[in-house]
């Protein structure tokens, strides 16, 4: 249940859910296998969509799983509750529950998705046993949600995070969130969780309030994401984890140089000067192009580096990429450059559904990509025979493979920004 998908900014139609269905009938998942016997024992892929857990859904033309089929990979992708339906929490829904939580029923949606895998993926030819969970966006940081929660231990091996991790914007209280139910409810005019229960999904829909996502409920996640990874508490998996180059999202509009270098200063403080250093504001036009990285490295950047700063400090095998390619496109597009979610149809082989002047290097591309995700979901190691060799990441040695037109492992350029980044955003 979501509103109507109307395509804006970079995301045209492919990029959204059909317009039909929209339901609270929601909770199923698709499989995609080439497997000609339940005896074959294929890797799997699950498949967590994004959506800033307000809208997405299995249905979106870039998910669609045959291409991955067709390298070996039983590729199944869920669906999970959004918005108000899939994170409201209310200290009546708390009492209720047998597990005293709430809000966080569409991260426990996905792990119903993965007990289901777990359980009968077998008679699809797949192997319940070499399982990867993979996400875009809110998918990304749904994946950093389940590696973090005790519920979903034993469910899967690997993971794939795209673009996303909760480790500094920080997942808000049970008590925070019950208050944010509780604002919703009077907003409405409602006095119980009965009287809310009779509200036309429609309605509800109007009424989001400020839910946002995950939640640490005690239950789902016991504790602040970075906490749980600090004190080893993490599921055991091997990664691949990345951002995209011009992925920037910014909420306002574009600001001056000089209001720029001010309001970092009003933000950042005593680390506003180091950060100025990365994101410079000489003039306008410099200003612009910091603002972009900011916004790309404070939403994306930062988290996905320490997802695999984190991970490999724990002994974890981890490699990191950077999509760099500009999918070729006109008009308004144009601008947008490797954009958040661009990667998406390449590294799953499906540039056939995006209406785009492709060129061959995109088509090479997207079969590069996707043959690495795909040996990934294989073995944990996405390199194979005649590929270009993927270092694997480590702190202290920073690798990562960039994806391009000619693609190729390299040094983390921007390491020195995203530390102090890490540093000033970890100590707020």
């Amino acid at each position: 249940m979501q509103d109507k998908p109307v395509p804006f900014s970079m995301w045209s139609q492919e990029f959204l859910i059909p317009a039909e269905p929209i339901s609270e009938d929601c909770l199923y998942l698709n499989i995609w296998t080439g497997a000609k016997s339940a005896r074959e024992k294929r890797p799997v892929l699950v498949w967590i969509y994004g959506g800033g857990f307000g809208s997405g859904g299995a249905g979106v033309p870039i998910y669609d799983g045959e291409a991955m089929a067709r390298k070996g990979i039983i590729f199944v992708s869920i669906n999970y509750r959004v918005g108000v339906f899939g994170f409201f929490a209310h200290t009546g829904l708390t009492k209720e529950s047998p597990n005293h939580a709430s809000g966080n029923y569409g991260l426990m949606d996905q792990i119903a998705g993965l007990k289901w895998v777990r359980n009968n993926i077998a008679a699809f030819g797949g192997d319940p046993h070499n399982v990867t969970i993979a996400g875009q966006s809110a998918g990304s940081m749904s994946v950093n949600c389940l590696v973090a929660s005790p519920l979903a231990k034993g469910l899967f091996e690997k993971a794939i995070a795209e673009s996303g991790a909760e480790f500094i914007q920080k997942c808000p209280s049970l008590s925070a969130a019950e208050a944010d139910g509780q604002r919703l409810m009077q907003q409405m005019k409602l006095g119980s969780i009965t009287d809310l229960r009779a509200v036309p999904a429609e309605e509800l829909q109007k009424q989001q309030g400020n839910l946002r996502g995950p939640i640490i409920d005690g239950y789902v996640l016991p504790d602040a994401i970075f906490n749980i990874f600090n004190a080893g508490k993490e599921n055991t998996i091997t990664l691949l984890t990345g951002w995209n180059e011009d992925e920037g999202l910014m909420s306002g509009p574009v600001e001056s140089a000089a209001d720029f270098i001010r309001d970092m200063h009003i933000k950042y403080g005593v680390n506003a000067a180091s950060l100025l250093h990365y994101y410079p504001a000489q003039t306008d036009s410099q200003a612009l192009v910091s603002q972009l990285r900011l916004s790309r490295d404070v939403i994306f950047g930062v988290e996905n580096y320490t997802f695999a700063n984190v991970e490999s400090g724990q002994g974890a095998k981890v490699y990191v990429y950077r999509f760099v390619r500009k999918p070729p496109a006109t008009g308004e597009y144009l601008k947008y450059g490797a954009f958040h979610t661009a990667e998406v149809p390449y590294a799953y082989d499906n540039l056939q559904f995006v209406n785009r002047p492709w060129e061959r290097v995109d088509h090479t591309l997207a079969d590069l990509m996707s043959t690495y995700w795909a040996n990934f979901a294989r073995t944990g190691n996405p390199n194979g025979k005649g590929l270009p060799v993927w270092d694997a990441y480590s702190r202290g040695v920073e690798r990562v493979m960039f994806l391009n037109a000619q693609s190729a492992t390299g040094n983390l350029g921007d390491k020195a920004a995203l530390d102090i980044l890490f540093k000033t955003m970890s100590s707020e």
